[in-house]
């Protein structure tokens, strides 16, 4: 039963976005005087809102009684599994990873168009048919192509599992908000088509769009930050960022989305930036798009790339042909009708933001390059890969100056500066620079990105922080907070990878229980290998004290495990953490001798990656609070003036009192 309501739910739920779209369109071809059938948009998304998550909820319930009647259910679950992985199971494979971006993409349209009243109407409209019409794709692709509620002809016994490397807590963190910030960007997308078939790009829209954006690149943030640490101590390879494509696919939107922040703020405040924020809403939906397509079609090889069929593959292209080449179709032809806006000279803030806009998309088009290019050359028969040798100084030739005019881009004024105004900041900063160079070329001999990047981190977290001189900080604004705060966090993230980059040591040994290595001052002793059992895996655990500088040894357990269902061999890595770095272990496998494969990795700063990424996470939600503080005061001095001139009016209309007689 619970596989036909899920069903009935969706089908439901799509005969709905036919009916939003049909609105949207009514309610725009009708002005602000609609037909009858406009009036359904708003409701028609609200209810398809709870149908959509009605129907993941009920094949949550499905993976959480293991109801191996459902084909879904018996090919990624079983019934000895922890309740948190049956449960976080649910999206650990296609179908229910699909049914989850509907839901949240269904919740976000409902959100929309229960809770925003700004938009003029026709805007509003439009924007609810393209949101239904990107929503009515989803639907599809779900019902035709991976339906979730699909029934087994007879229930199977027992369940295959889950894949080994998804049964963590990181399961339960990564995609989910991965998702939601994918989600997040279909609404920018659906306002900015709005805007533009409406011919309504204004600041009022840029208003509305703004915490749609921040939502979305706050949770891309998240969602990219617990992914990388998830990454690095599940796989057992001691690395934070492979250039995976599947990595690459969810970095290529938050590069996109954060253009599309820093020019969607400009619109607001200024009004300027006009076709350079659409077109930026556009790409980074497009991105998200593709990102899809690249995990889901399995044209890529990746350990993260868990489904593969040709078949789906084709059907989000042909998802992705319609949505942005509709885009941009209609870009072409009404992006000449949209004025320009407010103009502003090269030394200004909005100047900075141009050229750091410019740079953002640079890098993206590199990234984007080098996650196709594989891809274009095997249609050729010529296999290649592209890694760190082409990633890292193609990005960086981009990401440098970006850096730089990042220090100084908040010390700018809008519309109009001078360079020598803020003469002594930039001093400072270029001071500062220049004397970490220094001090780390005295030090070592480390390659040349690692010690730009010490120098920048460094030097972007003063510039960070030099927006506050002078300033009362107990009156600055929530907002100016927020992008501090996450500017801040650029920089902390950008030192763990210059110091994880220049400073890390590796020791590779064979060893036998009770032999001791060193690794720079720290001692490693092995004392025992011992067999141990899980609720649905064997492994062998060992048991290594480590210490440092004198400290009383702790004892850590890498673990090597096999699966039975499915059968599979994962490495569960060990960490310490210090406030200067992590301590990695991972055990091998047992020679002949008797010896036992240990490898230890000593990784200064490393953590500042992961801090980073929660404060620049942080300096979003600052903002989001700083915009929502500011937007309900407006709207409370609004009402506030019109009770005052209600009530003047009512005196003014109230007869005079009869004389006394």
């Amino acid at each position: 039963m619970l596989a036909e309501l899920g069903l009935a739910a969706l089908w439901l739920a799509t005969a709905l976005a036919v009916l939003q779209i049909l609105s949207g369109v009514m309610g725009l071809r009708g002005g602000d005087k609609a037909s009858a059938l406009a009036i359904y948009a708003r409701p028609a998304a609200v209810v398809q809102a709870f149908l959509a998550v009605l129907a993941f909820c009920l094949l949550l319930w499905a993976f959480a009684i293991t109801d191996l009647s459902i084909k879904l259910v018996a090919t990624n679950s079983h019934s000895m599994k922890p309740m948190l992985y049956k449960l976080t199971g649910t999206w650990g494979n296609h179908e229910g990873s699909m049914l989850l971006w509907v839901a949240v993409l269904a919740l976000s349209g409902g959100l929309l168009a229960g809770l925003e009243k700004r938009l003029p109407h026709k805007t509003m409209s439009a924007t609810l048919a393209v949101q239904g019409f990107v929503a009515l794709g989803f639907y599809a692709f779900l019902l035709l192509s991976s339906n979730p509620f699909e029934r087994l002809p007879i229930p199977a016994v027992e369940g295959t599992g889950l894949n080994p490397l998804l049964q963590d807590i990181g399961l339960a963190i990564h995609p989910p908000t991965l998702y939601v910030g994918y989600v997040g960007l279909s609404v920018a997308f659906s306002l900015a088509m709005g805007a533009l078939i409406s011919k309504q790009v204004t600041p009022d829209f840029a208003k509305v769009m703004r915490p749609w954006v921040l939502f979305a690149w706050v949770f891309l943030t998240l969602g990219i930050t617990a992914g990388s640490y998830w990454a690095y101590y599940e796989l057992g390879w001691g690395g934070w960022w492979f250039w995976d494509p599947v990595e690459n696919s969810s970095l290529m939107p938050w590069l996109a989305a954060t253009a599309l922040l820093h020019s969607v703020s400009v619109l607001a405040a200024r009004d300027a930036l006009r076709t350079w924020t659409i077109m930026l809403g556009v790409l980074a939906f497009s991105m998200s798009m593709l990102g899809t397509f690249l995990v889901r079609s399995g044209v890529l090889t990746s350990v993260h790339a868990f489904a593969v069929d040709p078949e789906r593959g084709s059907f989000i292209l042909i998802l992705l042909g319609l949505y942005i080449g509709g885009a941009l179709a209609i870009f072409a032809v009404r992006a000449g009708s949209i004025a320009e806006g407010k103009r502003f000279t090269a030394t200004s803030r909005e100047g900075a933001l141009v050229f750091n806009n410019v740079m953002l998309s640079a890098i993206l088009a590199i990234v984007l390059l080098g996650t196709l290019y594989p891809l274009l050359t095997e249609a050729f028969d010529v296999r290649v890969s592209v890694g760190p040798p082409y990633f890292n100084p193609a990005s960086a030739i981009f990401a440098i100056p970006m850096f730089i005019v990042m220090a100084i881009g908040p010390l700018l004024r809008w519309k109009k500066d001078k360079p020598a105004r803020i003469q002594f900041e930039i001093s400072l900063i270029a001071a500062v620079a220049i004397a970490v160079v220094s001090l780390v070329a005295i030090i070592g001999d480390y390659s040349i990105l690692a010690v730009l990047g010490l120098a920048l981190s460094v030097a972007l977290g003063i510039g960070a922080l030099l927006p506050l001189r002078g300033r009362n900080i107990r009156t600055v604004p929530l907002a100016t907070w927020g992008m501090i705060m996450a500017h801040f966090g650029v920089a902390v993230s950008l030192f763990g990878m210059a110091s994880e980059s220049a400073f890390t040591q590796e020791r590779l040994a064979a060893v036998t229980p009770g032999s001791t290595e060193q690794l720079g001052d720290w001692n490693i002793e092995l004392r025992s290998v011992d067999p141990i059992a899980g609720p649905n895996w064997t492994a062998v655990e060992a048991r290594i004290a480590v210490s440092r500088g004198g400290e009383e040894p702790i004892v850590i357990t890498p673990q090597a495990r096999n699966f039975w269902a499915p059968a599979q061999a994962t490495s569960e890595s060990a960490l310490v953490t210090r406030w200067d770095g992590q301590l990695y272990a991972v055990i091998g496998d047992q020679a002949q001798d008797g010896r036992w494969q240990l490898r230890v990795w000593w990784k200064p700063f490393v953590t500042f990656i992961w801090y980073g990424g929660l404060l620049i996470s942080l300096g979003g939600i600052l903002s989001i609070v700083g915009r929502v503080r500011v937007d309900l005061k407006r709207r409370t001095a609004i009402r506030k003036g019109k009770e005052r001139r209600d009530d003047k009016a009512a005196l003014s209309n109230e007869p005079l009192p009869e004389p006394a007689e």
